[in-house]
């Protein structure tokens, strides 16, 4: 790309005077706005002509990395694939034009399709009933901790005021709790990366409100002992969490609520094929064992077959809409693709296509729990690390040769974490092609170690300085440059 014509800011192409368009003229052109809502100055907006414009964002987006042009192993995050149909489906205009204050008769198609996919998650999960109202994975964590904490005070139990979080979680889960009111109280995993049920045992109190657990956890590992810990858990009076950040290589498996969870999320956007890189959009369904339906939050959809309505509960209230649309109608169109048979082979796929990369590259890189993992594992860096190489050094070379690095430093249990989960979608080739860059750069580690810690070479931008960029970050553009 040529940088000089196109430059990295659309500010730097600007000419005084110079302009893309024509309106017409103002009916109110005439009329003098009050002194105090004007600006002392004009605003400094960039001057282009329309093709200038075009071609620097054309050539911008040629940069954005995505699943649908490249290999996007990031782990704990499941970025699938996104088949063209949802987006099909989602931009339809009967769809598309839909407000959320319409009347319920006018939109019964979108309130059957939100009753439908209730069904489905609630048969996906083994759960009683699903609302769809939270808006990404973290607000339904939020969402089903408030639903907890009403189910206790709803019982007298008030004094239940403490989550008990595994060290291994997703940091959500003890922000949510925090956010939530609620204190968190840390449980270890044994050495073998799996929640210490001695442990947790002894963290068990009449003070727990609920335990909250991933399952695969963070390290793609099974928790086994799920039973006893479902047992010891409402055993005590608490309620047993489950963040459905890893649904997807339980799809069609087992269900978290045949395990004994009593509240869950799901990530729609992630196990159900809605694209969320660079912060969205999401969609996080709370769903509920029987017996609890009533606490779900206000927006939950209703039907006798013909008509269809929305429920308003008397809980709690956690947005002033149904949630995000077209997350649902994508999420739909996904399950109605695969089917019931299909979708029963997205778990077993993935776990395979994750233990054949693990298995494959443990010779190079440092795997400190050796077993079988589930969607996702996790290295410790290099094998060898006399070559001074980091996870962080491997990352970047990985971009020279046209991957998306995986998530590195999570989780905090290890010093050089390097985390990959491949999706069901992804092909022998293209796992074969993964793992021969993942070996010729622990090569690179040993023969030319430079090379690697100066990656990447072949990006528009070089490697930045992460930790001025975090401190001191520049938020707009310097005119005086």
């Amino acid at each position: 790309m040529n940088n000089r014509l196109y430059g990295n800011l659309i500010f730097e192409l600007s000419h005084p005077g110079r302009r893309g368009y024509t309106l017409p003229k103002s009916e109110f052109a005439d009329y003098d706005l009050p002194a105090g809502m004007c600006r002392a100055e004009d605003a400094r907006l960039p001057e282009c002509d329309e093709m200038t414009v075009v071609r620097h964002y054309t050539n911008h987006s040629a940069n954005n990395f995505g699943v649908n042009n490249g290999f996007y192993p990031l782990g704990s995050c499941t970025m699938k694939y996104n088949p063209a149909i949802n987006e099909d489906m989602a931009a339809l205009p009967s769809f598309q034009s839909l407000h959320p204050s319409q009347p319920e008769e006018s939109c019964q198609g979108a309130l059957e399709l939100m009753y439908r996919l209730q069904h489905s998650l609630a048969e996906l999960t083994g759960l009683s009933d699903f609302t769809l109202n939270p808006y990404a994975g973290a607000h339904g964590e939020l969402t089903g901790l408030m639903i907890i904490r009403s189910y206790h005070e709803r019982n007298g139990q008030t004094q239940r005021t403490k989550v008990i979080v595994p060290d291994s979680a997703h940091g959500t889960n003890p922000a949510s709790a925090a956010v939530c009111g609620l204190d968190v109280v840390e449980v270890k995993s044994t050495a073998d990366g799996i929640v210490d049920v001695d442990d947790l045992r002894g963290l068990l109190d009449d003070t727990i409100a609920a335990v909250m657990m991933t399952n695969p956890n963070t390290l793609g590992l099974f928790e086994r002992q799920i039973p006893e810990i479902a047992r010891l858990v409402h055993d005590s009076g608490a309620l047993l969490y489950y963040d459905g950040a890893n649904l997807n290589p339980l799809l069609g498996k087992c269900r978290p609520g045949d395990m004994g969870f009593d509240v869950m999320h799901i990530n729609l956007h992630k196990t159900f094929s809605t694209p969320h890189g660079g912060g969205g959009p999401g969609s996080g369904p709370v769903g509920v064992r029987e017996g609890m339906e009533t606490l779900l939050p206000t927006c939950v959809v209703k039907g006798d077959g013909d008509t269809y309505h929305v429920r308003r509960n008397e809980a709690i209230s956690v947005g002033a809409s149904l949630g995000n649309f077209a997350v649902m109608v994508r999420a739909y169109t996904y399950i109605l693709s695969l089917g019931r048979d299909q979708l029963k082979m997205v778990g077993p796929l993935a776990t395979l296509n994750a233990n054949y990369i693990k298995e494959s590259l443990k010779d190079v890189y440092e795997l400190p729990i050796d077993t079988l993992c589930k969607h996702e594992f996790v290295f410790d860096g290099l094998k060898d690390k006399s070559t001074g190489v980091t996870t962080m050094d491997v990352a970047k070379r990985l971009l020279d040769y046209g991957y998306h690095a995986p998530t590195i430093y999570f989780p905090l249990l290890f010093h050089e974490s390097l985390m990959i989960e491949p999706t069901e979608n992804e092909s022998l080739d293209t796992l074969d092609s993964f793992i021969a860059v993942m070996r010729r750069i622990a090569e690179e580690a040993k023969t030319d170690p430079e090379l690697v810690k100066g990656a990447p070479h072949n990006t528009p931008i070089g490697r930045v300085d992460d930790v001025l960029a975090a401190k001191q970050p520049v938020l707009a553009y310097n005119f005086e440059v």
